[in-house]
């Protein structure tokens, strides 16, 4: 489903500073319904491998596909059909703050050309499979962090993509509730959905049977089978 072949990412120098390797020759691929952690401190470039899936960023060399396709070769009017397979997850939730939970989901189904016929239909089953029916009609300061990641999740399945990228999802959640959301993107995960996990939570990884694909400083990574990977 998902492949780096021989990938770099290099930003030039700037003032005189040296060029920053986030990638150098990193290979790696991520088949249909897996769930996957991509482990990282800090400015490791969790958040640019997230760039470069979704297009936002372009490779400095090598080449990333998507369900077979190259993604550099996906031409600007058709970026948007592979983002509508890829829902995205944001630490930091990107609600609108004058807009209930309802509302926040609705918006974006509207934008999408969604018929109010589906969005009537569409938004209770996603407000119900992220557990948040009986919220529908409060806005996000009236929810804890949990469930403002909740709300996000619920907006990152409107397309039904093949792919969620969740990256640092419980960053800003308390940490009492920071399993809740992990199992909630497993729950997902189970229904057949891709999940990359990314995340700088030794509690999480430890916690976590899962593959780990960790980024190291040098731009290389260490790919680590489901269960061996320790921190």
């Amino acid at each position: 489903m998902i492949s780096f072949d021989k990938v770099s990412k290099i930003y030039p120098a700037h003032l005189a500073k040296k060029e920053n390797v986030v990638f150098k020759d990193v290979s790696f691929k991520v088949d249909k319904g897996e769930f996957v952690l991509i482990a990282g401190k800090s400015g490791s470039g969790k958040t640019t491998l997230f760039k470069l899936l979704l297009a936002e960023e372009k490779p400095t060399s090598g080449k990333i596909s998507f369900n077979g396709k190259e993604i550099s070769k996906i031409s600007s009017s058709k970026i948007y059909q592979l983002r509508r397979k890829i829902g995205m997850i944001f630490q930091d939730y990107k609600l609108l703050p004058n807009k209930t939970v309802y509302e926040n989901i609705s918006f974006i189904m509207e934008a999408l050309g969604i018929s109010d016929e589906d969005i009537n239909r569409n938004v209770p089953e996603l407000l119900e499979r992220v557990g948040l029916s009986d919220r529908a009609y409060h806005c996000p300061h009236e929810l804890s962090g949990g469930e403002q990641q909740r709300v996000a999740i619920a907006r990152a399945l409107i397309c039904n993509p093949d792919v969620i990228l969740a990256d640092e999802p419980t960053g800003n959640v308390d940490p009492y509730y920071t399993m809740d959301i992990v199992n909630l993107l497993s729950k997902i995960n189970s229904s057949g959905i891709t999940v990359l996990l990314a995340t700088h939570d030794k509690e999480i990884i430890n916690r976590l049977s899962k593959r780990v694909i960790s980024i190291k400083d040098d731009g290389t990574i260490k790919d680590e089978a489901s269960g061996k990977f320790r921190l």
